[in-house]
């Protein structure tokens, strides 16, 4: 029941908060601070387009791809002449690795033009070559996340991976070789895709262990309204009720050797403190380079275009490429960071309530008092921890969260003639 009712909340919560505004042109302002933010850098194509994906991507066409990253210089540019710092970057996709040699122009220049310190690249597991992980390393990538979702060959073959990526044993072996040769490799899964059995995700977890995986991201599933109905198409119903069992079962099995970085993100016990995949836990603020890249400062999120030629032609004619915005309300800004800080499995109080001149207790208090009679967090002085069921709720809410912009990508896909 209460896990229907903290869905349900959610769920209203976030598509009302993600209605950018329309008919209105964004404008960046120059930054005049001196605060660190993170740059993500998105790269929608693909060599296969994987049928529960909801984030913005297209097939991979290797002259547009070429023009595109020379946009995407370009747009780091004009980010750097408007007095933006950035400590991190993230690059994300589609698949960042298509062009391995453009990706590393990229970042070289951004490496130029900002004091990086962490970069994190996600690829497939068809590019763990000896060349590509290479060029990544001279390009002094700190963390790689490689997108496996599941080793399960009947699965991958429903999901559309197995011809392209191999076969479960394949991957594996790439996973195998490729670890220890960056500072952390993360390996992506999804729960709960149709079909998936408790037994299926155990021989995943299996795997996961015997390989002793530095760090592992296991996603439930979040698919936008579009995408779960072709999903039913070619894969199944996906089946909430199920989520639960399944992400308890991950709890159990990883629990002993891997500490909570995130309500999904399992970091081993005796690696380094590295980079998550939800970069908006570490950074209040971050730039959303790329056609569909979404980002936030001030209290403002800005969306680009997710029309590839127009992002292209803005770039080339000096203009930023946004598209959308929408102004959070103090409140909003005071949820985003409640929702975010927490995911992370504990929230500095000190912290947030300086950050908020005092008014972030008393703003929040009913939303304070729900979460506690619930059982979600213990207070610690100075922080709110999740406890065991609070993970779960905080699972909940970001997979509401993230399906919410997915819906919103799927409007701006569409808008921008994007099928």
């Amino acid at each position: 029941m209460i896990n229907q009712i903290v869905t349900k909340i959610a769920k209203r919560q976030f598509a009302r908060a993600l209605k950018f505004e329309e008919g209105v042109k964004p404008e960046l302002p120059d930054c005049r601070d001196e605060k660190y933010r993170l740059l993500y850098i998105h790269i929608p194509f693909c060599e296969e387009l994987c049928p529960y994906c909801s984030f913005h991507r297209v097939p991979f066409e290797e002259v547009l791809t070429r023009k595109y990253f020379g946009a995407l210089r370009r747009e780091i540019y004009l980010y750097r002449d408007k007095g933006y710092k950035f400590g991190g970057i993230y690059v994300g996709g589609g698949t960042p690795t298509v062009l391995i040699e453009e990706l590393a122009e990229v970042l070289a220049l951004a490496r130029e033009s900002f004091s990086i310190k962490e970069i994190s690249v996600e690829t497939n597991p068809n590019h763990l070559t000896d060349r590509n992980i290479e060029i990544l390393r001279k390009s002094f990538v700190n963390r790689l996340s490689v997108g496996v979702q599941t080793f399960n060959n009947e699965l991958l073959k429903k999901i559309g991976r197995y011809e392209k990526y191999g076969a479960g044993e394949d991957i594996a072996l790439r996973l195998k070789q490729t670890m220890g040769l960056f500072d952390t490799v993360n390996a992506d899964m999804i729960f709960n895709f149709p079909g998936q059995t408790p037994q299926m995700l155990s021989e995943d977890l299996a795997i996961l262990l015997n390989l002793n995986m530095e760090q592992i991201t296991f996603y439930p599933l979040m698919t936008s309204t579009i995408t779960q109905r072709l999903m039913e198409d070619t894969v199944g119903k996906v089946n909430f009720n199920r989520e639960k069992r399944l992400y308890q079962l991950i709890i159990r099995r990883l629990e002993a050797d891997y500490e909570s970085s995130s309500a999904w993100c399992f970091s081993h016990r005796h690696g380094k403190q590295a980079l998550i995949d939800e970069y908006v836990v570490d950074y209040d603020e971050y730039a959303g380079l790329g056609s569909g890249a979404i980002g936030y400062f001030g209290g403002v999120c800005y969306a680009n275009t997710f029309d590839i030629a127009e992002y292209i032609d803005c770039l080339d004619h000096g203009m930023l490429p946004l598209k959308a915005s929408r102004k959070f309300k103090l409140r909003d800004q005071m949820n985003y960071d409640f929702l975010m800080k927490l995911f992370s499995t504990k929230m500095d109080v000190t912290a947030v309530e300086k950050k908020y001149g005092g008014k972030f207790l008393k703003t929040l208090w009913k939303e304070m008092i729900a979460f506690t009679l619930a059982g979600s967090f213990r207070y610690f002085t100075p922080y709110l921890r999740l406890t065991p069921w609070g993970r779960y709720y905080w699972v909940i809410m970001m997979r509401e969260f993230f399906i919410a912009v997915n819906n919103f990508r799927d409007y701006c896909r569409k808008q921008a003639g994007i099928e």
